[in-house]
C-alpha cells in the first residue's frame, strides 16, 4: 500500500517545478541531510532518465553506510513515467543499490497543487521490499521536502 506524504513549500507551483525538474534545482535539495547529490544526466521526457550520483558526506551518514556494507557514493537512476508541467511528475526509482536483494523499481507520485501562499506538495510513494526500507524511504522523502521548503524560504530558490 502506498504512503502519502505532504508538505506546504512557500513559492507558486512553477518554481517548485522548477527546482524538481533541472538539474540545478535537483542538485541544491534533492538529498537527505548528511548527502550531496550531483546530476549526471537529466532527460526530462516521459520515458527519460535521471541519472544522479548521491554521496555521503556527514560522518554519521558515512558511518552508517560502512557499518551496513554500502558504498559512500551511489549511482541512481529514476525513469521518468509522467511529467505534466507544473502539475504532475512521477518516476520509478531503480532500487539497485540495496546488499543482498535482487534489483527492481519503485514508483513516486508527486502533485504540486497551488494553495494560498504557495504550493501542496503530495508525493505518494510506493512502498520497498520490507517495512525497514520503506521507514527509511519515507523518512528520507520527508527530509528532501523539508530541505525544499527551507531553500525556498531562505530566498536561495
Amino acid at each position: 500500500m502506498s504512503e502519502l506524504i505532504e508538505r506546504f513549500v512557500p513559492a507558486p507551483a512553477e518554481r517548485v517545478w522548477s527546482l524538481w525538474t533541472t538539474a540545478d534545482g535537483i542538485s541544491r535539495w534533492w538529498s537527505p541531510d548528511g548527502f550531496r547529490t550531483d546530476v549526471d544526466r537529466l532527460d526530462l521526457e516521459v520515458g527519460g532518465e535521471l541519472l544522479y550520483t548521491m554521496t555521503a558526506v556527514a560522518p554519521e551518514m558515512v558511518a552508517f553506510m560502512e557499518q551496513n556494507g554500502m558504498p559512500l557514493s551511489t549511482s541512481s537512476r529514476k525513469h521518468f513515467t509522467e511529467l505534466e508541467e507544473p502539475r504532475r511528475l512521477a518516476y520509478r526509482s531503480v532500487i539497485d543499490f540495496v546488499p543482498d536483494h535482487e534489483p527492481y523499481e519503485q514508483l513516486t507520485e508527486v502533485d504540486l497543487v497551488p494553495a494560498e501562499g504557495g504550493t501542496l506538495v503530495r508525493m505518494t510513494v510506493e512502498p520497498l521490499h520490507d517495512e525497514v526500507w520503506t521507514q527509511r524511504l519515507l523518512a528520507g522523502r520527508a527530509n528532501e521536502l523539508e530541505n525544499l521548503a527551507a531553500l525556498v524560504s531562505a530566498g536561495e530558490a
